[in-house]
């Protein structure tokens, strides 16, 4: 119900524009990205379950949106009193109607991607409600916020990680089916065996669900961070008056972008030189391996018994069966039968292992994630050089108008930072696409930055 819209011609508009107000339209091209470097983070590209996240993301920052004005309707009334709820524009009850109705939408995308993203997604609509509710005018308001943004990331990397760990399953058990998230066919037991002078990769198994999602948590926090100080500069904006706040936040920045471009973050499956997983000698590892799972109970079918050992048909941890190490006669894990040839911890099977890699027959280990700065290597490598770029956009985004207000924290400035800050996520998240191995992603979240600008003119951010 709205009050006081009028039943004039222009009527349908005004509504519109106080909605529009109220849900801070503006402010939703920040969202899409968090779902996408999530996916980004754990090397999965967009999908249905991407979709849905991004879907379940919007309802629930709608949400949280209307339900912070109707909480803060008193507190407006004085401070802010063009907002719509005080303007008499929207009622309260419509306000925390479309509260709970945004809200149960949410929920119900994010069951769609799966039990675990339903799992992520209570968590991120609990928080948003206590942050409104509670914990917004107390000392762990910023926190609470930090961590709403966090989730979202981690939402979009379990609706992906889920997605692919349930279409991979469904293949390995004879389904056939191609997932969501990743490309390529999937692949048959005997390609274990195939051997061929061509070095190939064997992809990273699918670790769906939550476990999936844990290679997203530097991406998450980094997010977080900048989501705290953000909040923190926000508590001011409208009485002003904070010098040591902006330059602290300011602080943070920078410090967070020294974070994105400097020592690379391991995940399985992702290194500094491309993909990172299993290396043997035959070209049918282009395709993807059955589950790890499903290997292993192949194994254990085919006749493995006390005093015999195992069969080592494609199992974690063992090289010997794919050709990369042939085994020892004694049949030996880890051991080669080459003479000379290095030996290799058991359960690494070659590259299997995030930092691990082996170049053929005999080949000698070594950490393929070294700690390296971004800096240095940017000419040589188009990510890097876009990584920067986008980093350099985030710092340029949000740093002048935090400096602006902090050596005049009046409440323009301090609203500015504050709309910088926000602004700047859409950078940020594009940096952290990009670091990721990601850069098409990147650049398609970095396009949301003139869309976000523009509708800025027309509805305020806060």
């Amino acid at each position: 119900m709205v009050v006081g819209a009028g039943t004039g011609p222009g009527a349908p508009r005004r509504r519109l524009r106080a909605w529009a107000e109220l849900l801070r339209v503006s402010a939703l091209f920040s969202v899409p990205g968090d779902a996408l470097a999530g996916a980004a983070a754990v090397g999965r590209r967009p999908g249905r379950g991407t979709a849905l996240a991004i879907g379940a993301s919007l309802c629930l920052y709608e949400a949280g949106m209307a339900l912070n004005d109707w909480a803060d309707r008193d507190e407006d009334a004085v401070d802010r009193p063009h907002r719509p709820i005080p303007s008499g524009r929207i009622s309260p009850a419509a306000a925390l109607g479309a509260a709970g109705v945004l809200t149960a939408a949410g929920l119900a995308l994010a069951a769609r991607a799966g039990r675990p993203a339903l799992t992520v997604a209570t968590g991120l609509a609990a928080t948003v409600w206590a942050y409104d509710l509670h914990l917004k005018h107390t000392k762990a308001g910023p926190a609470a916020m930090a961590a709403a943004r966090s989730l979202d990331l981690l939402l979009g990397a379990t609706a992906a990680a889920t997605a692919t760990g349930a279409a991979m399953s469904a293949g390995a058990s004879g389904g056939g089916g191609r997932p969501d998230n990743v490309a390529g066919p999937n692949a048959t037991a005997g390609a274990i065996r195939a051997a061929g002078p061509a070095a190939a990769i064997l992809p990273p198994p699918a670790r769906g669900g939550l476990t999936g999602a844990l290679p997203a948590l530097p991406a998450a926090l980094v997010l977080g961070a900048h989501t705290y100080g953000v909040t923190a500069v926000s508590r001011h904006e409208t009485q002003g008056g904070s010098t040591g706040t902006p330059l602290a936040v300011l602080a943070t920045t920078t410090a967070l972008a020294a974070a994105v471009l400097g020592e690379r973050w391991g995940r399985w499956g992702h290194s500094g030189q491309g993909p990172v997983g299993l290396t043997t000698t035959s070209s049918a590892f282009a395709r993807a391996a059955p589950h790890p799972e499903v290997r292993l109970t192949r194994a254990l079918d085919s006749g493995a018994g006390s005093g015999r050992a195992l069969p080592l048909d494609g199992l974690p941890g063992w090289a010997a069966a794919l050709g990369a190490a042939p085994q020892s006669r004694d049949g030996l894990p880890g051991q080669s039968a080459s003479p000379g040839a290095a030996s290799r911890p058991e359960g690494t099977l070659g590259g299997g292992l995030p930092g691990w890699a082996q170049a053929g027959p005999g080949a000698g280990r070594g950490p393929v994630a070294r700690a390296e700065s971004l800096l240095g290597r940017t000419a040589a490598d188009p990510t890097r050089f876009l990584t920067l770029a986008l980093t350099g956009a985030y710092l340029r985004t949000a740093g002048p108008p935090l400096l602006h207000a902090a050596l005049n924290p009046s409440p323009p400035l301090t609203q500015r930072a504050v709309g910088g800050g926000i602004r700047a996520m859409i950078p940020l998240q594009a940096a952290l696409a990009a670091r990721a191995g990601s850069p098409v992603t990147g650049l398609a979240v970095m396009g949301l930055v003139p869309l976000a600008r523009s509708l800025a003119r027309k509805v305020s951010l806060t």
